[in-house]
């Protein structure tokens, strides 16, 4: 009899620990939900689209001591990464390329944040955050010895929306631009020991001081970068769309990015990756996303 009572209770604890994983996984569903929420509704009565996201990683780094994750103590950040890829007929919305004297249209298409990249391959960014705040994007190259070279801001600059970096739910942010030129990245390999793109976006409740908006991307220190990380670094839950990688650009989503006007609402598609970090109040959201290139396959050798 002991031995049945002893399995009851050990069954009765499984169950108990199923249900509250299960509940876990469920709130953990409801956090992208609630990014979505935060865009406005649409005008005209309509049921918007039902998007699920899955858990990717879970990433700790630098300044996370102490620090309990509260609804008023967690920030979000939206991102898609863009491969362009040459257009089709049915494409609902396509970019115009400029190169040279030649103009042709490529389909960006959506792709996880963690996709290895291929050296060549043409690329787009699009932010997006559910409050209100100021972004800034730096980025540097990623070394195999796990060191970075020089930070660039290469967001906010006066082509981009005329310095304009506000961010607000809905409003969506493009780097490069539409009217940019050239409107793309084109991932080139640097020397051999370059093998990604580290990218540090911070999203702040204020304009980060001491930072002037120029034409072009500038050189920031790797001692300021250092210091924000260390200052606004914290725990991270990486999110991603399901069923959303491969999914052409929308004629909604060209139109977001090129007319200020324009905000996305909550029938619209949503970011394809979204992020979320512990925060303490009032200070930035920083989040550090690596952008890996895919090692190109050794040539085989010729038997003789």
């Amino acid at each position: 009899m002991r031995i049945y009572w002893m399995i009851f209770v050990l069954i009765l604890l499984l169950s108990n620990s199923m249900v509250l994983a299960q509940a876990q996984d469920d709130q953990r569903q409801l956090i992208p939900e609630e990014f979505i929420k935060a865009r406005p509704k649409k005008a005209a009565a309509a049921v918007a689209p039902k998007t699920r996201y899955r858990l990717a990683n879970s990433v700790e780094v630098k300044n996370t001591k102490d620090i309990q994750c509260a609804d008023h103590h967690c920030r979000q950040l939206g991102l898609t990464l863009w491969r362009l890829r040459p257009g089709k007929d049915e494409d609902p919305a396509r970019i115009i390329i400029h190169e040279g004297a030649e103009t042709t249209t490529l389909t960006p298409e959506r792709i996880a944040a963690n996709t290895p990249l291929k050296y060549g391959e043409k690329i787009r960014l699009s932010f997006e955050a559910p409050h209100t705040g100021y972004l800034y994007v730096i980025d540097r190259e990623l070394f195999s010895n796990g060191t970075t070279g020089t930070p660039h801001l290469i967001f906010p600059t006066l082509r981009i929306r005329g310095g304009d970096n506000a961010v607000a739910p809905g409003r969506l942010i493009e780097i490069p631009s539409q009217e940019d030129r050239p409107n793309f990245f084109t991932l080139q390999q640097s020397r051999i020991e370059n093998v990604g793109e580290l990218l540090t976006v911070i999203v702040a409740p204020h304009p980060l001081p001491g930072l002037t908006i120029t034409e072009r991307a500038q050189t920031l220190t790797l001692e300021q970068v250092t210091q924000w990380e260390q200052q606004w670094g914290g725990k991270m839950e990486q999110f991603e769309m399901m069923g959303g990688e491969g999914a052409a650009w929308t004629k909604v989503e060209q139109q977001a990015g090129a007319e200020r006007t324009r905000d996305l609402t909550q029938n619209d598609p949503g970011p394809q990756t979204i992020f979320r970090v512990v925060v303490k109040p009032g200070t930035p959201l920083l989040v550090n996303v690596g952008l890996k290139y895919q090692r190109p396959k050794a040539k085989a050798r010729n038997r003789k």
